[in-house]
């Protein structure tokens, strides 16, 4: 079987995003794929179905190294990037389309994922961010987002893994206003149960993030940066209840899986 691994929203290898991407001739064993996902050992590793009618969807599924997931963003790009050209994948979040452009940018089609505001303590989680600077508090059906009112504040952050660990959800997203004219907010998302203490570029928490953002700030086309040591620029249109989101990719290795 043939397996890659790929940095997601980057063009320069050793940033953005490493995702595994694994072609399979038919679907596979979820406790295999889980036990492959825990080998390779990123944050995600995508595995795709490409026998059968090459003009149906191709099924995907996505496996951090602890449980499958129902959406990834930067293994989706890795995917398609490999495969090249435009896709259609079959996935848990139903199907998703890709659309290569014309300058190296692969274009995703996700779900939104809404944000509902909430009363719930999280500074405890976010280290020692003083209550006062925590904007807002949301949830959207998979993660939490929490708003500070400074980009810096983002970038220094130490949260205590352990009590984002007592969090519910998925994983934390912490976002701000830019402190750049060329990027419109900044985050870091931290989802240590489910095997990514700190992801370094997530594309599914940008389905949270672009429906907060042109709420705030009267556009549907935005840039993100998500400031992680190896960071990660992710460009996001809200259309309606999708949002595309827009990035490159570069393979760093191209194998056989032997087991």
């Amino acid at each position: 079987m043939r397996s890659y691994l790929v940095d997601s929203f980057t063009d320069t290898p050793f940033g953005g995003n490493p995702a595994a991407v694994v072609l399979l001739d038919e679907p596979a064993d979820p406790a295999w794929m889980q036990a492959v996902a825990a080998e390779f050992n990123q944050s995600e590793t995508a595995f795709v179905v490409t026998g059968g009618d090459e003009h149906a969807a191709k099924p995907l599924r996505w496996f951090s190294p602890t449980t499958e997931v129902d959406l990834c963003g930067h293994a989706t790009l890795a995917a398609a990037h490999v495969l090249g050209g435009s896709q259609r994948f079959n996935t848990r979040s139903g199907e998703l389309t890709c659309t290569a452009t014309t300058d190296g940018t692969v274009e995703m089609d996700f779900p939104v994922r809404p944000n509902e505001p909430v009363d719930v303590p999280v500074v405890a989680a976010l280290g020692d961010i003083a209550p006062e600077r925590v904007i807002a508090v949301a949830r959207s059906n998979t993660d939490l987002l929490v708003h500070l009112d400074d980009a810096g504040l983002v970038r220094e952050l130490r949260p205590d893994l352990s009590e984002v660990l007592r969090i519910t959800e998925r994983g934390v997203i912490v976002t701000a206003a830019s402190d750049r004219p060329e990027v419109d907010f900044v985050s870091r998302f931290f989802a240590p149960a489910v095997g990514a203490p700190e992801d370094p570029v997530t594309g599914s928490a940008h389905c949270s993030l672009a429906p907060w953002w042109a709420e705030r700030l009267g556009r549907t086309e935005l840039v993100g940066e998500q400031a992680s040591a190896r960071g990660g620029t992710v460009r996001a249109r809200l259309e309606g209840r999708r949002v595309v989101l827009g990035g490159r990719a570069v393979t760093v290795l191209d194998g056989t899986l032997a087991a």
